[in-house]
């Protein structure tokens, strides 16, 4: 990979930050979000997303090769359900006297000049995201089944996993007994008991119902998905499109397309819109000639919640974290696995 190159983080951050880096733009402002993982920069009519130069989940993106293929990587996995969003990778380049140019999605300068690469986006207007639309009361059912028989599609054209019941059902065991583990660090302040109760519930329900989990590998329903199917990251309207999907380990994005309709109506429910996550599982029934079975829905849900737990309770690692607003995340996401 090389050696990692980290250097020109800050004057990056600081250059894109300003109006005129966007050439062909000339954007009013420019609206800087940092993340976990990114800075995203956001014009009048783009959204401009820098990874950060870290080890991210295993994943190091330190060197300026591996940032190249994760954005690359980003864009080809987000073209499957938002084709007209991803608009491509950008360099970062400086010339010999060290000033900066932000090049176009495609370009490729010389490669010695590049400091970074940047995943350009269509920007989408921001109140049409479903959470948004869910917060404001105004979620349209239409428009909500439209999601449902979009993802219909795109799971029955999707790349099928080769992967036994058993050793998805192996995967699933591992995973909930990493959220047992992580839940119940003491330094987290999370009610174990409650851990212990939720994850237990699980595990039993995984091999009680294993036939169920080894008919659904046997039919074909394993396959490769979003990932993070969440509805701050669907977008609504005639052609609706759903962005942000994991692109840095495959392994997450292997799926039972009820996994994720749970997980989706899951976080529908945590926003008081649990009207909005049947919608999208009866629609997709429907669509997909899939019974999606409660006992399967029933388990996904718990056991998404409980990764989200882990993942909020990870925040608390941060020191410039808001420790309760991630304690009471934890907490509220395990008060929805129960």
């Amino acid at each position: 990979m090389g050696a990692p190159d980290v250097c020109w983080t800050d004057v990056a951050v600081s250059f894109l930050s300003r109006p005129g880096a966007y050439p062909g733009e000339a954007p009013r402002e420019v609206s800087v979000i940092e993340t976990h993982l990114s800075w995203v920069f956001l014009t009048d009519a783009r959204a401009y997303k820098l990874k950060k130069a870290a080890v991210h989940d295993g994943l190091d993106l330190r060197p300026l090769e591996a940032r190249r293929r994760n954005a690359a990587e980003e864009v080809r996995l987000n073209r499957r359900l938002a084709p007209d969003v991803y608009l491509g990778v950008a360099p970062l380049a400086r010339d010999p006297a060290g000033r900066l140019a932000l090049g176009a999605p495609g370009e490729v300068p010389d490669a010695r000049e590049v400091i970074d690469w940047l995943v350009v986006m269509r920007r989408l207007p921001a109140g049409a995201f479903l959470d948004r639309r869910i917060r404001e009361g105004r979620a349209d059912e239409g428009e909500v089944r439209a999601v449902a028989r979009r993802l219909a599609g795109f799971y029955a054209h999707a790349e099928r996993v080769d992967r036994s019941g058993p050793e998805h059902r192996a995967f699933l065991a591992r995973g909930l007994a990493g959220d047992r583990r992580e839940l119940s660090r003491p330094e987290f302040g999370v009610d174990r008991a409650r851990v212990e109760r939720v994850t237990e519930a699980l595990r039993a329900r995984l091999e009680a119902d294993a036939a169920l989990f080894d008919r659904r590998a046997a039919d074909g329903r394993l396959v490769e998905g979003h990932g993070d199917l969440r509805p701050e990251h669907i977008h609504l309207g005639p052609e609706p499109v759903v962005i942000d999907c994991l692109e840095f380990d495959r392994a997450l994005r292997l799926v039972d397309p009820a996994d994720e309709l749970a997980y989706l109506a899951l976080e529908c429910d945590r926003l008081g819109a649990p009207r909005v996550g049947r919608w999208v599982l009866d629609e997709y029934r429907r669509a997909a000639h899939d019974p999606l079975p409660p006992e399967l829905l029933a388990f996904y849900r718990g056991y998404r919640a409980c990764r989200r737990a882990t993942l909020a309770a990870w925040h608390l690692l941060d020191p410039r974290a808001d420790a309760a607003k991630w304690r009471g995340r934890a907490a509220e996401y395990l008060a929805l696995a129960l």
